[in-house]
């Protein structure tokens, strides 16, 4: 018996890997950095960009917000007077848990890129799939919170692999909690041990600047990160 094995999975990311590519130009071409930004739901994504994108001295910051459903983070983000475009997965896209390249091509002609220097792409909250599509970014950023567990590095090594940067948030509830901020660094160091770290509360504002001129440096940087 013949048999032919179709390496669907394969495909549909170097489909993607290619409109990935040319939203990667388009960005280029208009001189705009681009941050991939992904967590778990209530990691704090919207949160910290809340606390900074309306004080980033010298860079002009235009959000493009993903979501299942709704407007809840950009309007949040849009009140602080930065361009937001919303784009929801359901239903044009079947309601998938991650924004792909094609995706993010679709909201691009929304995108005031001329008006910008940083776009920052808030993914849609999840550990699996964002990690797995490209969508034309400079750079890619992971947020964890200590509410989370320390397990979570070695229960989704590939999100914690496929970034640039771990922030880790919410630790004004470390003496709230049975957690260890250590044992959570040892764990990120396991499966990425190169990757850059920045230790906050976007509560409190506590770490924040650090984060801060982060976001100033992937947006001055003339070359791209990733």
């Amino acid at each position: 018996m013949h048999r032919t094995k179709v390496k669907v999975v394969e495909e549909a990311l170097d489909a993607n890997n290619t409109i990935a590519s040319a939203n990667r130009s388009d960005f280029d071409r208009a001189g705009v950095k681009v941050v991939n930004f992904m967590s778990a739901p209530g990691a704090g994504k919207t949160t910290l960009l809340e606390r900074v994108v309306a004080d980033l001295p010298g860079v002009r910051v235009g959000v493009l917000e993903g979501d299942v459903q709704g407007s809840m983070d950009a309007d949040r983000l849009a009140s602080l007077h930065v361009p937001v475009t919303q784009l929801n997965t359901d239903p044009s896209f079947g309601g998938e848990c991650h924004l792909d390249a094609n995706m993010v091509r679709s909201a691009i002609p929304a995108l005031p890129l001329d008006e910008i220097d940083l776009l920052i792409i808030e993914n849609v909250g999840n550990l699996v799939c964002p990690a797995e599509f490209r969508v034309g970014e400079d750079t890619r950023v992971m947020v964890t919170s200590v509410t989370e567990g320390e397990d979570k590095p070695l229960k989704y090594p590939l999100m914690f692999r496929a970034c640039e940067l771990v922030v880790i948030n919410k630790i004004d509830l470390l003496p709230h909690l049975d957690f260890d901020l250590d044992r959570l660094l040892y764990n990120i160091d396991q499966v990425h041990p190169d990757v850059e770290r920045i230790v906050l509360s976007a509560r409190t504002g506590d770490g924040l600047e650090a984060w801060r001129e982060w976001l100033i440096g992937v947006a001055a940087h003339e070359e791209a990160i990733a």
